[in-house]
């Protein structure tokens, strides 16, 4: 099995999706399109009950990511776009003995949105953990607003596994979500492979 750090790699039509570790040199980067997103993301944006958000410590972020990909409790990847900062995604509550299981989070730049970016990423964090971890089960918990999230699983073909209500904080209050899920018996030759299918098979104005 792999250790941390993992990098994963994948062409599309438009470009190069790569997903690396995030590193202390991304710390501008990552600000300003943090900053530029701002209110593209704050509305699906999780928060902590009762906790005053303050300024990212750049630093000390580089550090508890790179902790949690080398204890294995989650695999914390920045999203490169043609060599350039695009976004993130993590893997979350890894969990194995009767479960095997794991959760998907992830955001892309909105300028960056409806190019394929987000479902490469998914399909290349998926395969991994299908693959080198072994694991049975993905699952990607969706708020019900969330329009491009929504699009994201419908393309690759994630199971809508139903309601589950005010299950995270998110932008101050609970709010409710969709639970889907993909099994590694779902897509037997990858889920990579299903996905650049359905892309040699979508017109140019599909995105």
């Amino acid at each position: 099995m792999a250790t941390w750090p993992v990098v994963l790699r994948e062409p599309i039509p438009s470009g190069l999706v790569r997903l690396r570790p995030l590193n202390r040199g991304d710390e501008r980067a990552w600000h300003r399109l943090r900053s530029s997103n701002y209110h593209w993301l704050r509305p699906w944006e999780a928060t902590t009950p009762g906790n005053t958000k303050r300024p990212v410590d750049f630093r000390a972020f580089i550090t508890l990511l790179d902790k949690q990909g080398k204890s294995g409790s989650q695999l914390p990847w920045a999203v490169e776009y043609n060599g350039e900062l695009a976004g993130q995604i993590t893997v979350a509550a890894i969990s194995y003995g009767a479960l095997y299981s794991a959760t998907i989070g992830y955001w892309v730049s909105q300028a960056l949105a409806g190019r394929g970016i987000t479902p490469t990423a998914v399909a290349l964090a998926t395969d991994y953990c299908f693959w080198a971890l072994g694991l049975h089960r993905m699952e990607i918990n969706i708020c019900t607003n969330n329009g491009p999230s929504l699009r994201v699983v419908e393309k690759l073909g994630f199971r809508d596994e139903g309601l589950r209500v005010k299950y995270l904080h998110i932008n101050g209050q609970w709010e409710d979500h969709r639970a889907f899920a993909i099994l590694s018996e779902d897509v037997p030759g990858g889920l990579l492979t299903r996905w650049r299918n359905i892309q040699a098979t979508a017109s140019p104005a599909s995105g």
